[in-house]
């Protein structure tokens, strides 16, 4: 296996574990106007998020650092081509970051709601822009032979790119809907656990919609097809979707949440093993595409990149793990309380 090849399938995994960790964080803020009743429940799904929302982020930063270091010309292509997409989702992120700071500095109903809506909008929005992105890339990319995207925001918003956004949202409204049955009690827990078993049927149908109508829109499916084997991995998303409803029912909701977690990163999975060895590929002419192999970094940055890497994971996983061991008890009133509590 080649060094571009490792760096190609851990930059997959990076955001595998983001979107997992980091999902529950997007669908609880999704959900907080549509299923909090009063301030004890809002301040519930704030402090449910509050000691990992900004861990999670930092698979973000990792995987969107392993592009710029890894494969430089392909951040190049992705970053001034998306530039408005990923502008729009680094404000929403930010927005989001802000409203857990802000919005118990001032005891007031109106100041309160106005970081709830931007809690709202930079938990939605990132999922969705998320999803599109994702999408466009399994379509292509309009590159061309400089590795210039010919399009522009407007034109992510395609179908298939919509598509891919709605089904992000649904995914990610599920995981935060178990996450917080799994964090709050009383009626919040039961309204909570109510969420995740309607949107579940959502997910399932969503699901196979979108896999349909990526075997007519992408390319995706040519890597599985030349080696069945990999179906393995779709297999396994499959798998996990469906034992998150019987999970559900029983009332088991770290079995539910984990199978969640399943189906999420083997979505991911599927996706990046499909596009292989693209990494942002190009559907003006496949040979203008950004693959592993012409937008790598040198050997050597790569030799130098996997020893940090097999360094550090290790540890940032050690701790996370910590972290949520630490904190995966219920949210009480004790908690609420506590003096740092959002």
């Amino acid at each position: 296996m080649t060094l571009e090849t490792i760096w190609f399938l851990l930059w997959g995994v990076l955001w595998a574990i983001y979107f997992v960790l980091d999902g529950f964080d997007l669908g609880m803020g999704t959900l907080l106007p549509f299923i909090a009743k009063n301030e004890t429940e809002k301040r519930t799904i704030y402090n449910a998020a509050g000691p990992f929302w900004d861990g999670n982020e930092v698979w973000l930063i990792t995987a969107g650092g392993v592009t710029f270091a890894a494969f430089p010309a392909a951040y190049a292509a992705l970053f001034s081509g998306m530039y408005t997409a990923l502008f729009l989702l680094l404000f929403a992120l930010i927005l989001r970051g802000v409203s857990f700071e802000f919005r118990s500095k001032v005891d007031n109903d109106s100041w309160r709601k106005v970081w709830d809506t931007c809690h709202f909008l930079g938990s939605f929005l990132p999922a969705l822009l998320l999803g599109v992105a994702f999408a466009n890339i399994f379509r292509g990319i309009p590159l061309d032979a400089q590795g210039v995207n010919q399009e522009g925001l407007l034109q992510l918003l395609n179908p298939y790119g919509l598509f891919g956004g709605v089904l992000f949202v649904v995914m990610f409204t599920m995981h935060g809907a178990i996450w917080l049955a799994i964090k709050s009690g009383g009626d919040l827990h039961e309204r909570a656990k109510a969420v995740a078993i309607k949107t579940w049927p959502v997910a399932v149908v969503g699901t196979v919609l979108f896999l349909a109508y990526t075997s007519i829109e992408t390319m995706l499916f040519n890597n599985y097809m030349k080696n069945p084997l990999l179906f393995l991995v779709l297999l396994g998303a499959v798998l996990g979707l469906i034992s998150v409803r019987p999970a559900l029912g029983s009332g088991k909701m770290w079995r539910a949440w984990t199978s969640s977690a399943v189906f999420i990163a083997g979505v991911t999975l599927f996706g990046v093993i499909g596009l292989f060895p693209a990494l942002l590929p190009s559907n003006l002419n496949p040979a203008w595409s950004m693959t592993i192999y012409n937008s790598a970094s040198s050997p050597l940055t790569l030799k130098i990149m996997l020893g940090v890497a097999l360094v550090m994971v290790p540890i940032v996983l050690a701790y996370q793990a910590w972290v949520y061991r630490t904190f995966s008890h219920k949210i009480t009133q004790e908690d609420l309380d506590y003096k740092e509590a959002y």
